[in-house]
């Protein structure tokens, strides 16, 4: 099967990409997480996304935040999906992060979610790989079963006890 690449511009964006790495475990996928920058190191991000194909990776999600470049630049390096996830930081609080990473030029789609939207990266990753993997769809569907089960628990309880002591 093939695996997912994480790549971020900075070991700041560590503690959110967390998130991607815990859902990608629980689906039972393999991943890579790798530090690189398009600005200050662009021959190893070139290699890194040129290569993701023939070291067997099937997705990409890279995370950026500020100018947020990264994602941008390795789509435009690849034909695998590549997913941007904008890291929110001081100031405009990742909305310039956001615009970057969305407002690609025609050719050169990056998939984004929302700023900080680690977890959401692994899961459009899993459903991407998923397409050609009945085995991996179905563990899409239990984890999605299992949320709805844990919404009906918490109706369940707010019924029971009330807003009060819920």
């Amino acid at each position: 099967m093939p695996k997912v690449l994480i790549i971020m511009g900075s070991d700041s964006d560590l503690p959110v990409m967390k998130a991607s790495c815990t859902f990608l475990e629980e689906m039972g996928l393999e991943y890579e997480v790798r530090i690189s920058s398009a600005h200050r190191v662009p021959g190893k991000t070139a290699d890194l996304a040129k290569n993701a194909a023939a070291n067997g990776f099937g997705v990409i999600i890279a995370a950026a935040g500020m100018a947020a470049h990264l994602p941008g630049v390795i789509a435009a390096m690849t034909t695998l999906p590549v997913i941007g996830i904008p890291i929110r930081s001081e100031g405009p609080g990742g909305l310039d992060a956001l615009y970057s990473i969305v407002q690609m030029p025609p050719g050169i789609p990056v998939a984004t979610v929302a700023i900080n939207g680690a977890k959401n990266a692994a899961i459009l990753a899993t459903q991407i790989l998923a397409v050609a993997n009945p085995e991996l769809t179905q563990r899409l569907v239990d984890f999605k079963a299992k949320m709805a089960q844990e919404v009906e628990k918490k109706d369940q309880r707010l019924q029971e006890v009330g807003i009060l002591a819920y």
